[in-house]
């Protein structure tokens, strides 16, 4: 009586570790949500549009202030020309906007090429379309594909690659030459690049997010995804944009009404008021964040811990073989929370098929204290 694609799906790692960390009374730096409540102005601002504004039905598409702004700041961060009218959609979180890509542009058959580490909403959904998953099995410490690797995966039969970037879990932001190579490979076998960019305003060093469609032939056939709640780190807020040209557009828009249809109408002001007027949010936000990385790296290092590079995201990874730990990622972390009292993702949960086993990943979004007495944790648990 059940769909085969979700008759046997396990609890997600994300639930798992949070609910052991919560019966434990453990530290989490498993699932990935900032310590704060988020900017004050957002959230004064959703309560006044949700005391003195309308809560009934806003446009399916989203309200037009929302959209404005989010074409205004694509603009003038990652130099966009996108149309408000024709080429955004607002939808209830980035998950909502991936089911609606997958679902409106995937008929049976498919080929859809994915990349592992991937994000557990991706496999399910895609082959509830219908697709037919190619994975490419990126490793550590650089997360890297070449172009082997894409003629592997890419066939006459392929419609779609997904790309997440920057990389939950492995915390890095692709390479402009790896993302030149697979939009030339997008071009060349006709497919529709999905590409998740909900970490795109969290990067690190100076680095500069460069999104795919902005990459010769991509215009077309890519549909952007971003999410207002990783923007401003408020994950609970559940507000995404779908960005893609006009025709692919309509699709995503006629998947989206049959999904969510809308998001709420009070969020939806926030969420354009804070990207109208950030102030300096962009900058001092990950800003913040990076520091935060550095205190938690420093620490693990110096308890002996080998910590990967991080350049994007709320996360970075141990390398546990190189630490000298003689367990897998899962079996590490199991014992970690309910031993010392810290919670961890196994980056294995992270591959449909021949898991990398040796790679924690770590939430760095959390206040110096907490950071420090995580790393106290998990020297202990190290020995």
């Amino acid at each position: 009586m059940v769909h085969p694609v979700y008759a046997d799906l396990p609890t997600t790692i994300f639930e798992e570790m949070s609910g052991l960390a919560r019966q434990t009374g453990a530290i989490n730096l498993g699932q990935g949500f900032p310590d704060d409540a988020g900017p004050m102005a957002l959230r004064h601002k959703a309560g006044e549009a949700l005391i003195t504004g309308t809560n009934q039905y806003p446009p399916m598409r989203g309200l037009p202030a929302l959209r404005q702004a989010a074409a205004a700041h694509y603009a003038r961060t990652q130099g966009l020309d996108l149309n408000w009218e024709s080429e955004i959609v607002i939808t209830s979180g980035a998950t909502e906007a991936l089911a609606a890509a997958f679902l409106s542009l995937i008929s049976p058959g498919d080929e859809v090429v994915l990349f592992q580490p991937l994000y557990d909403a991706y496999l399910p959904m895609v082959k509830r379309a219908g697709g037919v998953p190619k994975l490419v099995r990126l490793a550590p410490p650089h997360w890297r594909f070449d172009r082997a690797m894409l003629e592997a995966a890419f066939s006459d039969r392929t419609r779609m690659v997904v790309l997440n970037t920057p990389l939950n879990p492995a915390g890095v932001v692709t390479p402009d030459e790896d993302l030149a190579l697979l939009a030339q490979f997008c071009v060349k076998h006709d497919a529709i690049a999905v590409c998740d960019e909900v970490w795109e305003a969290v990067v690190f060093d100076g680095a500069r997010h460069r999104p795919l469609i902005g990459y010769p032939g991509m215009r077309e056939r890519t549909v952007k995804i971003g999410s207002a709640g990783k923007m401003f780190g408020m994950t609970g807020w559940k507000v995404g944009f779908l960005c893609a040209a006009p025709a692919l557009t309509k699709a995503l828009a006629g998947a989206h009404q049959f999904l969510t249809f809308t998001t709420p109408p009070n969020l939806q002001e926030a969420v354009a008021f804070g990207l109208g007027e950030p102030g300096d949010w962009f900058e001092a936000m990950p800003a913040g964040l990076q520091r935060s990385r550095d205190r938690l790296a420093a620490g693990l290092r110096e308890a002996g811990f080998v910590v990967l590079d991080s350049g994007g995201t709320y996360f970075l990874n141990v390398d546990l073989a190189a630490s000298g730990v003689d367990e897998d990622d899962r079996t590490f972390a199991l014992r970690a929370v309910r031993d010392h009292g810290v919670a961890s993702i196994p980056v294995s949960a992270f591959y449909a098929e021949d898991p990398v086993r040796h790679i924690l990943r770590l939430c760095f979004a959390k206040a110096d204290d907490t950071l420090d007495e995580a790393v106290a944790r998990l020297a202990s648990a190290r020995g």
